[in-house]
C-alpha cells in the first residue's frame, strides 16, 4: 500500500530539491536530497544497510523544518479562548474554508431566509461583525478563500451571497474552485500574524468538534505556504459571482 505522503518544506530557492516529507500513517519523515554514491564515503558510514540508502542535505534543512518534538500532544482550546483570538491579534487573521457546507450556517435564522427569498439578511450590531469593523478600521487585515464545487452546494451558495456583508466590515473574501485547490490542505483553519494556527475539526454532519492550536514554527510556515497559494489563485467574491 502507498504512503500517504505530506509535503514539509523545503529550504531549496530554484529546483525544489532538498526537501522534507511526512508519512501521515506511520509519522516517519523522508529525506529528499542528493544520493551519497562515492564506495569510499558508503565505507565510512556507521550501521549501513544493503537495503538503505544515504542522501546528503544542508543542515539548515533540517533545522527549519525537522519535527521540534518526538511526538506533538495537540492543544486543545475551548470556544471562549478561540473568539479571543480575533480580538487579539496584531496584524492579520486570514481563513481558509474547504468544505461543503456548515452545521452552524444551517442552524442560522439567515440561512433560513436565504432558502426563502434568495437573499441572506444580516444584523451589523452582532459581535462579529462589530469587532472585525474595529479591526479593519485598526489598519488589521481579516480575510479568508473559501473552496467552491461545480455545482455549488446551497451552502456555498448561501455564503457567496452572505460574502458582502462580510466585505462591507471589511474582510477580503475570495473564492476558488475545487479543481483548482488540488494543493491546498483538506484542512479549515484561521492563521494569526503569521505565527499561530488554529485547525477547525469537524464531524460528518459539518459540526465543529475541536479547535486546535499549532505555534510549531515549521507547521505554521506549511499552512502560511497554503495560505499563500491560495491567495495566488483565487479571486474576490464578487467577480467569483459574476461568473457562477
Amino acid at each position: 500500500m502507498a504512503r500517504q505522503l505530506r509535503f514539509t518544506g523545503t529550504d531549496s530557492k530554484v529546483d525544489g530539491c532538498p526537501a522534507l516529507h511526512t508519512d501521515e500513517g506511520t509519522g516517519e519523515i523522508i529525506v529528499q536530497g542528493t544520493p551519497v554514491t562515492d564506495p569510499e564515503d558508503l565505507a565510512q558510514l556507521k550501521h549501513f544497510g544493503a537495503d538503505e540508502a544515504a542522501v546528503a542535505v544542508p543542515r539548515e534543512l533540517l533545522v527549519n523544518w525537522g519535527p521540534k518534538e518526538m511526538e506533538r500532544v495537540p492543544e486543545l482550546v475551548d470556544r471562549a479562548t478561540f473568539r479571543r483570538l480575533f480580538e487579539n491579534f496584531q496584524h492579520t487573521a486570514w481563513r481558509l474554508e474547504t468544505r461543503r457546507g456548515y452545521a452552524s450556517d444551517r442552524e442560522d435564522p439567515d440561512f433560513q431566509e436565504f432558502l426563502a427569498t434568495g437573499s441572506a439578511p444580516c444584523d451589523p450590531t452582532e459581535p462579529w461583525f462589530v469587532n472585525i469593523k474595529a479591526q479593519t478600521e485598526a489598519g488589521k487585515r481579516v480575510g479568508r478563500v473559501r473552496v467552491a464545487d461545480r455545482p455549488m452546494t446551497t451552502e456555498q451558495r448561501f455564503l457567496l451571497d452572505y460574502a458582502r456583508h462580510n466585505a462591507a466590515v471589511g474582510e477580503d473574501i475570495r473564492y476558488l474552485w475545487r479543481e483548482d485547490a488540488a494543493d491546498l490542505p483538506a484542512e479549515d483553519f484561521w492563521i494569526f500574524d503569521s505565527r499561530l494556527v488554529a485547525v477547525l475539526h469537524f464531524d460528518d454532519a459539518d459540526n465543529i468538534t475541536g479547535i486546535e492550536l499549532i505555534t510549531e514554527p515549521a507547521e505554521v510556515v506549511r499552512y502560511a505556504i497554503a495560505r499563500d497559494a491560495a491567495m495566488h489563485h483565487a479571486v474576490p467574491f464578487d467577480q467569483f459571482a459574476a461568473t457562477e
